[in-house]
């Protein structure tokens, strides 16, 4: 069982500081995440901000517009840091708040540090342009980029002692991160085509007849792209379902947390069934008004207990 330790009442004024300035970025720049963690109490969100901001960090590393050699150099640099984070080599004095904060975090919670070592390797993925050939390949860059993300989250969520199952706990939180992770892919299949890359496996694509690509805002003539959308959402719907099986696992304010947030990218995930070729026309998206209602809803008494067994019976009627 994953035992979240009491953090301490009090943490020092750079401490605070770093915190703040991740909190900070997390508000900026976390489209769906912020929603989920403002319903953490706050010694869990300041945590959580912090793996954030050092996450946004690796991405933006891998996103931006520098030469492979410079962003591997980058990344490992990141690396490094991160080690001293675990080998508690990062001081409250330091002048990077991230690693101030992460630190301290880690200190405070049983963060598994590795799992941000995994997302380094699959945006390194990124920078040496895989590609995927099946849904097993593919599984492997989501478990880096999106379930080692989950994981850690739950070194800071922590389990509710004697919840049933809960050695289970880590793979329904990897799990789950998958199926936000191929939401993502599904959302913004135009936009990383533009971009150079193609992240569904090319043994869907050529199923569908869609191995031509993305770029276009309307699918060849020849392709069944709404049939390759809605396979795709079936994949992404039974992860969903085996990873709600976590949230009966946690206390009520992470399980709040972690259920707004799936249940934003389940939304989504609604819509771009609903209308497969908008992924072509530009991003697919929630209003904020309608994130706001999920988080709200999320905390406000939805039964994790419930939501996970009509989502399971849901799953079971439409598995891939």
């Amino acid at each position: 069982m994953i035992r979240t330790v009491e953090p301490e009442p009090h943490a020092s004024a750079p401490v605070l500081a770093a915190y703040s300035y991740c909190e900070a970025v997390t508000g900026q720049q976390a489209r769906n995440f912020a929603y989920g963690i403002r319903l953490l109490p706050t010694p869990k969100r300041r945590a959580m901000s912090a793996v954030y901001a050092f996450s946004r960090r690796v991405d933006d590393i891998g996103d931006g517009a520098l030469s492979p050699d410079v962003k591997v150099a980058r990344l490992e640099d990141t690396r490094a840091l991160l080690g001293r984070v675990r080998e508690g080599g990062v001081d409250e004095d330091e002048t990077d708040p991230v690693a101030v904060a992460l630190a301290h975090a880690s200190e405070q919670f049983p963060i598994p540090l590795g799992g941000l070592d995994e997302l380094i390797d699959g945006v390194l993925m990124d920078v040496r342009g895989e590609t995927y050939e099946t849904w097993d390949d593919l599984k492997v860059y989501c478990r880096c980029v999106a379930g080692a993300i989950g994981r850690v989250s739950l070194g800071v969520f922590g389990t509710e002692p004697g919840a049933r199952g809960a050695e289970r706990a880590p793979e329904y939180a990897d799990t789950l991160g998958l199926a936000l992770q191929l939401t993502n892919i599904l959302r913004d299949v135009r936009e990383d085509a533009q971009g150079g890359r193609t992240y569904l496996p090319a043994d869907d694509l050529a199923k569908f007849g869609c191995s031509a690509g993305f770029r276009r805002r309307i699918p060849s003539p020849d392709s069944d792209f709404a049939g390759l959308v809605h396979f795709e959402v079936r994949r992404a719907r039974a992860l969903f379902a085996e990873g709600y099986r976590l949230l009966p696992m946690l206390d009520r304010r992470s399980g709040a947390c972690v259920a707004a947030m799936a249940g934003i990218y389940r939304r989504l995930l609604d819509r771009i069934e609903r209308e497969p070729e908008a992924v072509l026309r530009g991003r697919v998206s929630l209003p904020g008004r309608e994130k706001a209602y999920v988080a709200v809803r999320g905390l406000s008494g939805l039964d994790a207990r419930h939501v996970t067994r009509r989502t399971v019976s849901r799953a079971v009627r439409r598995r891939v």
